[in-house]
């Protein structure tokens, strides 16, 4: 089965799950057109403010449409540049954060592999609006489990894939996530691989969410709880200019 996306998803999710902010940000875009005609603004500083807040509503949406609904990203070809042959059989986990919409369509490109699927999501930790209400919608991959991020309830050494896809950004604490990347490690064959893609907290995605990129972290962030983790290589490929395909070697 391949999970069938609707046009413009992408978009869609990001206004339905992030609608708090955007119904926040039309207020205050109302407040400062009502205050400029009822009180004396200069003309220079209400178009900047204007221009600014529309920029932030409607940026996150044009690279969203761009990153979500038109790289590629949901059919995995961009895996074959990375040297992953999808024709061999092999034991691969996806791990997500309670929304998934790859699972489906990971199958479908390893259909001779055995998938199973993990979902981290900890009502008490993950307590932000957006993942709530993504989880409310999220599809569930037949025989999903629930685990803690410290805890994958498989044998060492026994998986040759562990994927990540824009889900680990949810574990908030850095100490989280490095116990977390351990058992990623512990369960990962020596000659097996870790292929995580998130938004960076970098200038592109600046440009991108302004305020919101402070909800990603940055590369050395990263780097350094694989790192400590445990890990000997990390390799990065650019997925656009705003998100990050990282390989992850025991």
């Amino acid at each position: 089965m391949e999970l069938k996306r609707r046009k413009f998803q992408g978009v869609l999710n990001i206004l339905s799950f992030n609608r708090h902010f955007y119904v926040y940000g039309a207020i205050v875009l109302t407040l400062i057109i009502i205050s400029y005609f009822m009180f004396s603004w200069s003309n220079t500083l209400f178009w900047i403010l204007i221009i600014a807040f529309i920029y932030g509503l409607l940026m996150p949406l044009v690279v969203s449409a761009y990153v979500y609904d038109f790289s590629g990203y949901y059919d995995f070809n961009w895996l074959k540049q990375m040297n992953i042959n999808d024709s061999d059989s092999k034991q691969i986990i996806n791990i997500n954060a309670g929304f998934d919409e790859t699972s489906y369509n990971l199958k479908n490109h390893f259909p001779k592999s055995n998938v199973k699927v993990f979902d981290f999501y900890n009502a008490e930790k993950h307590t932000e609006p957006a993942i709530i209400r993504a989880r409310k919608v999220s599809w569930v991959y037949p025989n999903t489990q629930q685990i803690k991020s410290d805890a994958i309830p498989l044998k060492n050494a026994s998986v040759d894939l562990i994927f990540l896809l824009s889900a680990a950004h949810e574990i908030r604490s850095q100490q989280e996530k490095i116990q977390f990347l351990k058992e990623c490690r512990r369960i990962c064959k020596p000659d097996g691989s870790v292929i995580m893609i998130e938004h960076l907290r970098d200038f592109p995605n600046f440009l991108a969410f302004s305020i919101g990129f402070t909800h990603f972290f940055s590369k050395n962030t990263w780097q350094k709880a694989f790192q400590d983790a445990g890990f000997t290589t990390c390799k990065e490929k650019k997925f656009t200019p705003f998100m990050s395909i990282f390989t992850f070697l025991p």
